[in-house]
């Protein structure tokens, strides 16, 4: 499988390190680029184009820590920041506008209503996605282990 062009959405979520590593490691390899993309949902009551500064100053500070990690893993990454309604098809709009090998994923390890739920950017991304897409989940937190 090649893949020169691997989009990586991040969260926020402790597994995006892991992920951002794996991304450049995997591209490394094939000489291949990493885009690390975060996606900032506004609400409908606000136009598009609007900018929340606490989101966006969260968005930079995430974008940055993923320049840095791929720094120390002697690879550079391009980053962007996105605006859009829904989380899911900006990442897949994002994927055909590049037209992207893979889209890698990390997931957080949640619970709702007492059982492992994806949420609903993932399913949206797996169904719609035009490529591949790799999901690494977290570990079980400790205190969660049976």
């Amino acid at each position: 499988m090649e893949l020169s062009k691997i989009l990586v959405p991040i969260g926020g979520g402790r597994v995006d390190e892991a992920v951002v590593k794996l991304a450049c490691d995997l591209a490394r390899k094939q000489k291949g680029k990493v885009r690390v993309v975060y996606v900032i949902r506004v609400q409908r009551t606000l136009p598009l184009e609007a900018e929340v500064e606490s989101e966006v100053k969260q968005a930079d500070e995430l974008l940055a820590h993923a320049e840095l990690l791929a720094q120390d893993q002697g690879y550079e990454v391009d980053t962007d920041l996105l605006q859009a309604r829904e989380i899911g098809p900006a990442i897949v709009d994002e994927a055909v506008e590049r037209n992207v090998d893979i889209i890698m994923m990390g997931i957080g390890y949640k619970k709702r209503f007492g059982e492992f739920s994806l949420g609903n950017v993932v399913p949206y991304v797996l169904k719609n996605a035009p490529c591949p897409v790799l999901l690494l989940r977290e570990s079980i937190a400790e205190e969660e282990k049976p």
